[in-house]
């Protein structure tokens, strides 16, 4: 049962990842298939907290002057305060488009607060696998060279299954759920993207060494799932040595495969690697739905409103949705762009020791856009 729903998946959900410019997904099957009505796709729109707002109108932006045929159903759901009627109305949107662009949604620390609403997207959704490509960009100066890696997280289960409860005052009991069935899945997931995709390591991270039952049911789901892939080459890696490696040595890394909470802390190290959250892309998919959401999840409740956000890693993201729509002329356009006004230099956001507004950046891909 279970290899007959990853294969799929493998045809209808891998994302294709090629050149810098040329990260795609490419359904192929009917029941990945977004809705489309008179030429113009129907694509759920979810601006998020923060910055969210912004970096949206960016989007919508530059979509508009490219003539892209996609038409936004926006939901404006936030996390600040209790939304769970927004909520219920992103899931129903995005079950019938199928095909999502989304924002960073804040989530409360305080215990008072509601579960994180990003999370229960995925969950009710069933967008299992998160997708984070880290890699250098030519143009903004890192302390790194040659970095690219690709973060496939488990996005369902494991730290972030939500089942905690206080047991006595004083005591509190936190459930990590690790499956075999959804390892099996997101394993599947990750050396079926390394194979189409030329990758040639596949490195799960993992803490079995302590959490033997937990981490080690995952960490030897996906070494029996690369016994499959003989052309791959399959390691593993504790999460705290991942971590240092990851800072000191990141050229090592090729595809890793991490359960929730690694991949969550993973991709913020990487972010960090080539220049910061701003400019990593990212998507979540599942066996019927694709959310597309900047890698790197900061709400940027700091700098609302002031016009200072880089809009680089939604637009970004939003190429890559425009490749699993099969639009590549124009995901081609927009990521060409974003890409050639960061190699120049010229126009900065402050994320990047700059002074421009979000606006100014957008402009300036616009500009890029029409000489392309």
């Amino acid at each position: 049962m279970l290899r007959s729903s990853a294969a799929k998946l493998s045809r209808s959900a891998i994302p294709l990842v090629g050149a810098r410019n040329a990260t795609s997904l490419a359904p192929t099957s009917d029941i990945f298939k977004p809705l489309k009505y008179g030429g113009k796709y129907t694509v759920t729109l979810i601006p998020g907290d923060g910055i969210g707002a912004e970096v949206s109108e960016s989007v919508k932006t530059i979509f508009k002057a490219d003539n892209v045929p996609v038409e936004w159903e926006q939901i404006d759901v936030t996390g600040v305060g209790n939304s769970e009627d927004g909520i219920r109305e992103s899931v129903q949107s995005l079950k019938k488009n199928k095909v999502g662009l989304k924002g960073i949604l804040f989530t409360p620390v305080e215990r008072s607060g509601h579960t994180s609403f990003n999370v229960a997207l995925r969950q009710e959704l069933d967008i299992f696998a998160s997708l984070v490509l880290i890699k250098n960009i030519p143009g903004v100066e890192t302390r790194h060279k040659g970095i690219d890696m690709c973060l496939i997280r488990e996005n369902t289960e494991g730290e972030y299954s939500g089942l905690e409860h206080q047991s006595v005052p004083g005591v509190v009991e936190s459930l990590k759920i690790i499956t075999k069935y959804k390892s099996e899945r997101i394993s599947r997931f990750a050396f079926e993207f390394a194979l189409k995709n030329n990758r040639k390591k596949v490195t799960v991270v993992h803490k079995a060494n302590i959490m033997k039952l937990a981490d080690g049911l995952f960490r030897q789901t996906v070494k029996d799932m690369g016994a499959e892939y003989p052309t791959l080459t399959t390691n593993d890696m504790i999460v705290d040595n991942a971590s240092m490696q990851a800072v000191s040595y990141p050229q090592q890394f090729d595809v890793l495969v991490l359960p929730n909470l690694y991949g969550s802390i993973l991709s913020n190290i990487g972010a960090g690697l080539v220049g910061g959250p701003g400019l990593v892309p990212g998507c979540n998919i599942g066996h019927e739905i694709a959310v597309f959401e900047p890698g790197c999840r900061h709400v940027g409740l700091d700098i609302k409103g002031r016009n200072q956000a880089n809009p680089s890693a939604l637009l970004l993201s939003s190429s890559m949705m425009l490749r699993h729509l099969g639009l590549d002329a124009h995901a081609d356009r927009i990521s060409k762009g974003v890409y050639a006004v960061l190699a120049e230099g010229k126009v900065r956001t402050p994320d990047l020791k700059g002074t421009n507004s979000t606006s100014e950046f957008t402009k300036a891909v616009l500009d890029k856009m029409e000489t392309l």
